[in-house]
């Protein structure tokens, strides 16, 4: 498959780039995106949440009432789980949720995500530029060019560029990053996916 290479005006350059047909003409596998975002998705989970269970809560251990003869159950202190600020049965616990995936299938599925979008005309690739200073309003105006302004867009770089980085941070539905940085959640997360020429060039 070929695309054409355009400008951040809009206008197009007279290139053509070739996209690799081990990456972009997969047969796309379902299955392997699942378990890639699933995986992306656990790892982003702080695991901090935290419930005090009987031990831990600030109580007296007194009896609070005899054992026998009050037609009601036994209750040993305060800090039983039944009554109002006791501790919780089974409570959260700090935990980590990562979870591994073959390096295989974390291919498979990133491949399969950037087949989709070539195969929905969702990739453009522009020429490689930079920004003199960080101007989100040039950032909008290149948005503008392409008619992407109510799309979700990712931006992949060959290299970090703070630039382009920075002119881009406060504008909603934008996020950039590098080729060695892109992951599968982010492909299918967004509407159009746009490479620079350099960072096409790395797949």
């Amino acid at each position: 498959m070929e695309l054409t290479v355009y400008k951040i005006s809009g206008e197009a350059t007279g290139k053509k780039v070739q996209l690799n047909d081990d990456v972009f003409a997969v047969e796309p596998n379902d299955h392997a995106i699942y378990l890639d975002v699933k995986r992306i998705m656990a790892n982003k989970r702080q695991g901090t949440h935290k419930a005090k269970e009987k031990w831990e809560v600030n109580f007296s251990t007194k009896k609070i009432k005899k054992q026998k003869g009050t037609g009601g159950a036994r209750a040993g202190s305060r800090k039983n789980p039944l009554f109002r600020k006791g501790g919780r049965v089974f409570g959260p616990k700090p935990r980590t949720y990562d979870t591994k995936l073959n390096q295989k299938v974390k291919e498979l599925a990133r491949f399969s995500a950037l087949s989709y979008k070539a195969k929905g005309n969702g990739i453009v690739v522009l020429e490689d530029f930079n920004f003199e200073s960080p101007k989100t309003t040039a950032f909008t105006s290149l948005m503008a060019s392409h008619k992407v302004q109510n799309k979700k867009l990712l931006l992949v770089l060959a290299e970090p560029d703070n630039n382009i980085y920075l002119s881009s941070r406060n504008l909603q539905g934008v996020k950039v990053v590098t080729a060695s940085d892109l992951n599968t959640y982010d492909i299918m997360d967004c509407g159009v996916l746009m490479f620079n020429e350099s960072a096409i060039s790395n797949f």
